[in-house]
């Protein structure tokens, strides 16, 4: 496969944006979005040309509690169908699995009988021989696949190298680059990139990336991958998700050298609901928290606490995590 890379001012038609909004977003709200958001965010992505729209996570409900959570914590079939109808556009459906957290032999239905297209795998570097096997489920039932190995950032190279082998040997079409702690510099992604896109080539497999924001890194990461051959690029409505959030849709959309995308309704969008998400006290974006988090490349929980104490004492919270290291 010869590679795709590009310029920052190339148009790169391998490349396919992502909208992450419901499930990412979902973390921060319980997935507790009213009926009109969702319908309005699926018209606004047709019409601004996204061309994958994850719908949420297929989360086992032997292990969470269907009270506990909105809708699109498990994603049912009829839920989805309620929103897409039999989705006749061009944009497609994606759903994301967790390895330990997905019944998925009997939740993920058959391609024929679902309006899904994209089955995701998410996984830690230990789980990857069960993340196969989920993979290969997804495959054989029909669906395209993707997987993101989470936390890299705290993975040794050397097990790394092996896990992406694994995984670019298997019936997966996109491999994703993840930085889960938004801990990754432009130069570090780059190298990343690199290494995925040598080992995905020799198994004719594509890159994805998903950027967290921490250090307000998540738009120029996200460039820095596509422009060494990443396909897939994720974002969320205004960064929209757990923490800091990711990158934001409307830079990328901005960004992009492609006609087929428009900004102009996802503007529309942002006016519409994301400051009434934020009043109803749904918070994320980047703060001194989550920059140190990512700086000490750390889960970005006790951030995330530290806001729900409504501390601000930042020097002290740094020589907490400074103090964890040790």
């Amino acid at each position: 496969m010869e590679r795709n890379n590009g310029n920052l001012i190339a148009f790169r038609p391998d490349i396919k944006v992502v909208d992450c909004t419901l499930r990412d977003g979902g973390l921060v709200n319980n997935f507790a979005f009213s009926d009109e958001f969702v319908k309005d965010l699926y018209r606004t992505n047709i019409r601004a040309g996204v061309d994958y729209m994850e719908f949420g996570y297929k989360a086992s409900k032997e292990i969470f509690k269907k009270e506990d959570y909105g809708k699109w914590k498990f994603c049912e079939e009829e839920d989805i169908r309620a929103v897409v109808g039999n989705n006749d556009f061009d944009m497609k459906i994606a759903v994301m699995t967790d390895v330990g957290r997905t019944d998925y032999k009997n939740d993920i239905l058959k391609k024929e009988d679902s309006v899904i297209d994209l089955v995701r795998t998410a996984t830690y570097i230990h789980q990857i021989p069960t993340a196969i096997e989920m993979i290969q489920d997804a495959h054989e039932k029909g669906y395209e696949t993707t997987v993101n190995i989470m936390a890299i950032s705290k993975v040794r190279e050397d097990e790394l190298c092996k896990g992406l082998e694994l995984l670019a040997e298997c019936d997966v079409d996109i491999i994703y680059l993840v930085d889960s702690f938004g801990a990754f510099y432009p130069e570090q992604i780059r190298r990343l990139t690199d290494m995925y896109m040598n080992i995905a080539e020799k198994h004719g497999k594509k890159i994805g990336i998903h950027a967290h924001n921490n250090q307000q890194l998540a738009f120029a990461n996200t460039i820095e991958a596509l422009t060494n051959g990443a396909s897939l690029l994720d974002a969320t409505v205004s960064g929209m998700g757990r923490g800091a959030g990711n990158c934001y849709m409307e830079s990328l959309l901005a960004f992009l050298r492609n006609p087929r995308y428009n900004l102009v309704p996802v503007m529309d969008f942002v006016q519409k609901y994301i400051q009434a998400e934020k009043d109803k006290g749904n918070v994320w974006g980047y703060d001194i928290p989550y920059l140190l988090t990512g700086i000490m490349n750390s889960h970005p929980s006790s951030a995330i606490r530290f806001m729900g104490d409504k501390r601000v004492d930042y020097s002290r919270f740094y020589q907490e995590l400074l103090d964890n290291m040790e």
